[in-house]
């Protein structure tokens, strides 16, 4: 799946560190399959839990090796945060990796119920994998329910049976469980979850969900993903046999142009969020924001092409965000402006 997480990467929030917030940090080369091997469903009879400590390095260590999501911005939350959010990260990441690295289907199927299964006996206190270990203080400390864990787990195994959209409703419905799960999550850890600031959450990540898919038509594609609406591409006149042949013309553009215009809607509409959070957390609030609407102005720069390239944001543009981030921050101004 995608994701906020997010990949294929994953662009949902689903991912907490999006790559398109601000620079990336090389580090080591990743692989699930050895994750897998280690701590998955046919070691769970095997092995003893490991100790508090070792699960949170071991969170640390895999929020690290994810070079596409571990972004400067991870590095800028409050460092009494670091522990959980890693904690966090690698409960999203897992259940991504679990539908996306295990060959699909059946098999995925079954281990993200795996997965819920391991979440669910956290809840209750029972916990073998290194990721519920580093979880369950979390859980406490932080007063989290398991809704937003299990929404995305939904979201997963969606995207083993669904490949494309019919109305745009149906695939803000996606981004329901794809995307704002992610923001409530954060939430959580900023101690500012209520319904309002959920709201405006769910806003950014939808919004800045549909800034990644418009910027991935051609790579979705590729791998057999429709996320531009049938009932758009319809109402423009796109047929399916300009989609098949990645035809580039003015019922593309603008489709494009239309896709672009509500997903900033979005993302405006969740500023003031930023407003709401802790100082010492607004920033990564503010990050988030201007990734999504620098990923939509580069779109526009390219003229809607996506189908000819992909629309990436600056290593400037990227340093230009956060710098100003950084500025808002201790200036005393007012974030999202």
């Amino acid at each position: 799946m995608r994701s906020q997480i997010p990949v294929r990467q994953y662009r949902t929030q689903s991912t907490l560190a999006q790559e398109s917030l601000c620079g990336t940090l090389s580090v080591m080369r990743y692989s699930f399959a050895a994750h897998l091997a280690k701590y998955g469903p046919s070691q769970a009879r095997h092995q003893l839990p490991i100790s508090l400590g070792r699960a949170q390095r071991y969170c640390d260590h895999f929020l690290r090796s994810h070079a596409e999501n571990f972004t400067v911005s991870s590095l800028l939350l409050p460092r009494r945060l670091w522990k959980p959010f890693a904690a966090i990260y690698a409960y999203c990441r897992w259940a991504d990796d679990l539908g996306d690295e295990t060959g699909g289907g059946a098999n995925s199927l079954q281990l993200l119920r795996w997965w819920r299964r391991e979440l669910l006996d956290c809840y209750e206190g029972y916990a073998w994998h290194p990721v519920m270990i580093a979880l369950q203080p979390v859980i406490r400390e932080y007063q989290i329910p398991p809704q937003p864990f299990l929404d995305l787990l939904y979201a997963f195994e969606q995207d083993q049976l669904v490949t494309q959209y019919s109305t745009y409703d149906r695939l803000l419905e996606y981004c329901r469980y794809s995307a704002n799960p992610v923001g409530h999550l954060i939430l959580y850890l900023f101690r500012s979850f209520d319904p309002e600031s959920a709201a405006l959450s769910d806003s950014i990540c939808t919004g800045l969900q549909l800034a990644n898919f418009w910027q991935d038509v051609a790579r979705d594609k590729a791998i057999g993903r429709i996320y531009l609406p049938e009932e758009d591409r319809q109402r423009f006149g796109y047929s399916e046999q300009d989609f098949r042949e990645k035809r580039y013309n003015r019922a593309f553009v603008s489709l494009m142009r239309y896709q672009v215009e509500r997903a900033r809607e979005l993302l405006y509409r969740g500023m003031p969020l930023v407003g709401r959070v802790p100082r010492d957390c607004a920033i990564e609030v503010d990050l988030f924001m201007r990734g999504g609407l620098a990923i939509l102005k580069q779109i526009e720069r390219i003229y809607y092409n996506v189908w000819a390239m992909r629309p990436e944001v600056s290593a400037f543009s990227k340093g230009w965000m956060l710098l100003g981030a950084v500025a808002r921050r201790w200036s005393g101004r007012g974030f999202g402006g």
